[in-house]
């Protein structure tokens, strides 16, 4: 793959493979609705940045004429149902059209673990209904199903430890979902594996790390990696299910984007962990990384930073 076009570049798992195709001098476009949103990528080499709406069908066909593979990382994960219908089925059948027209065949595509028709969560829901328009599509798609991804710019563990360092006690809906986080860099070295095996065509691959945790455990293990009241973290408080709904209503009516959302709780309702049923990151010659071996190195700085910062208020530096 000599010229590979990314759709959704500029975002967490963008960024990896954004540097994982450079290293293997590949030439890359990143298609993005704003050239400011692409700041961190410009310094790589052989990257061109494109600003375009990936839903206007004319210009996505016209951007894909030279190219010789897509990869789409473009997802949202919370919205209304019309939203997740757009991000993630429409999308899908515009690059399948698209692809038509312009003679490109490859597409590596990413999903997620538990999407299913039958979830009772929008964005499980939706992702299947995008996963069954590409693998009918008789184009060469490949899909990854990764968990929850985490590293160094996640929003996950990231923000379980901010919000231990800001409150005494953190109350937690879904306490008990689980799930098998994967880090973002077996998940980028995924994606260009597909892109350079054409044995992973029409397969669909599970991208799971080696251990799985419940939610709550993943918040302590936040609050410890973090350093957060001396290393123990903050306790942890399990709502039941109707206040946990109530939580997650009441962050929905917040400004910006939620923390959580009543669909984050209906999707947890499935754990979301290897179903065994299919190939994982070991079929991809990816041995994938422990998150105890990846998460303090970052979750650690942060703790670092929050306790210099915290001395210099104290010193009346701040």
């Amino acid at each position: 793959m000599k010229q590979v076009l990314i759709l959704g570049g500029t975002g967490f798992v963008g960024r990896h493979v954004c540097e994982k195709l450079a290293q293997l001098q590949c030439r890359v476009t990143v298609a993005t609705r704003r050239l400011d949103n692409a700041r961190h990528l410009q310094t790589l080499p052989m990257l061109d940045v494109i600003e375009i709406d990936v839903h206007d069908s004319a210009a996505l066909t016209s951007l894909l004429a030279g190219h010789d593979a897509v990869v789409n990382l473009i997802a949202i994960l919370h919205g209304t149902e019309a939203a997740f219908e757009k991000a993630h089925v429409q999308l899908p059948l515009a690059l399948v059209r698209a692809c038509e027209a312009a003679g490109l065949r490859r597409i590596v595509h990413i999903s997620a673990l538990g999407a299913s028709v039958s979830s009772a969560s929008m964005y499980q829901r939706s992702k299947a209904r995008g996963e069954a328009v590409l693998l009918s599509a008789g184009l060469d798609v490949t899909l990854l199903r990764p968990s929850v991804i985490f590293g160094a710019e996640d929003k996950f563990l990231n923000t379980f430890a901010r919000l231990q360092q800001l409150f005494p006690v953190v109350p937690l809906a879904a306490s008990q979902a689980r799930f098998q986080p994967v880090w973002v860099e077996d998940v980028a070295s995924a994606v260009v594996h597909c892109l350079q095996d054409s044995s992973s065509i029409g397969q669909v691959y599970e991208a799971c790390g080696p251990d799985v945790f419940t939610l709550q455990q993943l918040v302590e293990l936040a609050g410890r990696y973090a350093g957060v009241n001396g290393g123990m973290g903050r306790p942890v408080i399990a709502l039941p299910a109707p206040l946990g709904r109530l939580q997650a209503r009441l962050m929905e009516l917040l400004p910006g984007e939620p923390l959580l959302s009543r669909d984050n709780l209906d999707a947890m309702q499935t754990d979301n962990v290897a179903s065994g049923k299919l190939p994982g990151l070991k079929a991809l010659g990816i041995t994938p990384a422990a998150l105890s071996a990846i998460a303090p190195s970052y979750l650690g700085a942060q703790g670092l930073r929050s306790g210099l910062t915290a001395k210099r208020k104290a010193a009346g530096r701040s």
